[in-house]
């Protein structure tokens, strides 16, 4: 995978609360996303995850700083960067089909109208809903709506694949279905994504590395794990590897104390007159010690 595939340089992003003068949802980000390479974002409310991320869709703008995306900076939304929210966001009166043929037509506007309905089919049948294309948004399920919305994002074959939270809403069952398979369709598409999560057992199954934010406002990065699971890697065998809880509890803590320790250190050097290095925020790779690994895990190694 080659490096600074997409290169965040320096952005904030500030607003005028009501007194006129403006406050900054987060400030000087600074990080780098290889082609190929899957990034979750993790971090409290308010720290500015989705503004990051509409930031690279091209649907914001930073206050400062640039976003350069495969040596150019973003003006603007682009079909290159596709985008799955929260919610599936499906044209009620289209059908299944039409909501993908849509994109598609929208890529290809000179298509016709049996290849887009060709391509429209193929991006459905990678998601698993063969059999489903006439079926309107209302006669779906939660998941498979959300089906839709992958099959869409994927048929335009983007660059980049932003997902604000696309399983937040769905049961347990449904979410480690649909995380099984975008994990599957990105591998097999080498898919550079970026995802914004709350959930830090989706963020570490799913992410190559995964992007530490503190509390906003002000918000920064504290700092970027390296996964050190294999890059191949089964739900039913990730909580058994050795480095499984080494990188959870890591994680964990940043979630409940480091975060806010983080912002305090950081004010306080600028109260003594040191500046912020953010330039380079610093990548961990956590790992369990053999001593505090389970008995059975250390025979089985």
């Amino acid at each position: 995978m080659s490096e600074r595939f997409i290169s965040i340089e320096g952005i904030a992003r500030a607003y005028p609360a009501a007194d006129g003068l403006p406050i900054a949802v987060f400030e000087d980000l600074w990080f780098s996303i290889r082609r190929g390479e899957f990034v979750c974002a993790i971090g409290h409310s308010g720290c500015g995850k989705t503004t990051v991320l509409n930031i690279l869709a091209g649907l914001d703008e930073p206050s400062t700083g640039v976003v350069v995306v495969d040596g150019k900076g973003i003006e603007g939304p682009s079909l290159d960067r596709a985008v799955i929210f929260q919610s599936h966001a499906l044209l009620p009166w289209k059908t299944v089909l039409g909501n993908v043929a849509y994109a598609v037509k929208s890529r290809w506007p000179n298509w016709s109208a049996d290849k887009i309905k060709a391509h429209a089919e193929k991006a459905l049948g990678v998601v698993g809903l063969s059999g489903a294309e006439f079926k309107k948004p209302a006669e779906l399920s939660g998941g498979m709506k959300q089906r839709v919305g992958i099959a869409r994002a994927l048929s335009i074959e983007p660059k980049i694949l932003l997902m604000d939270e696309p399983f937040s809403a769905l049961d347990a069952l449904t979410r480690g279905t649909l995380q099984d398979e975008v994990r599957r369709i990105c591998r097999d598409t080498s898919q550079t994504v970026f995802m914004i999560t709350h959930d830090v057992d989706e963020a570490i199954y799913l992410a190559d590395k995964i992007v530490l934010m503190t509390n906003g406002p002000g918000a920064q990065i504290a700092e970027i794990v390296d996964n050190p699971l294999p890059i191949d890697r089964a739900r039913t065998e990730v909580h058994k590897h050795p480095d499984y809880y080494a990188v959870r509890n890591h994680i964990v803590d940043f979630l409940v104390s480091r975060s806010k320790n983080f912002a305090e250190e950081q004010a306080a050097r600028v109260a003594g007159g040191l500046p912020r290095n953010n330039r380079h925020p610093p990548v961990v790779r956590p790992l369990a010690a053999p001593a505090l690994m389970p008995a059975a895990t250390r025979a089985a190694s």
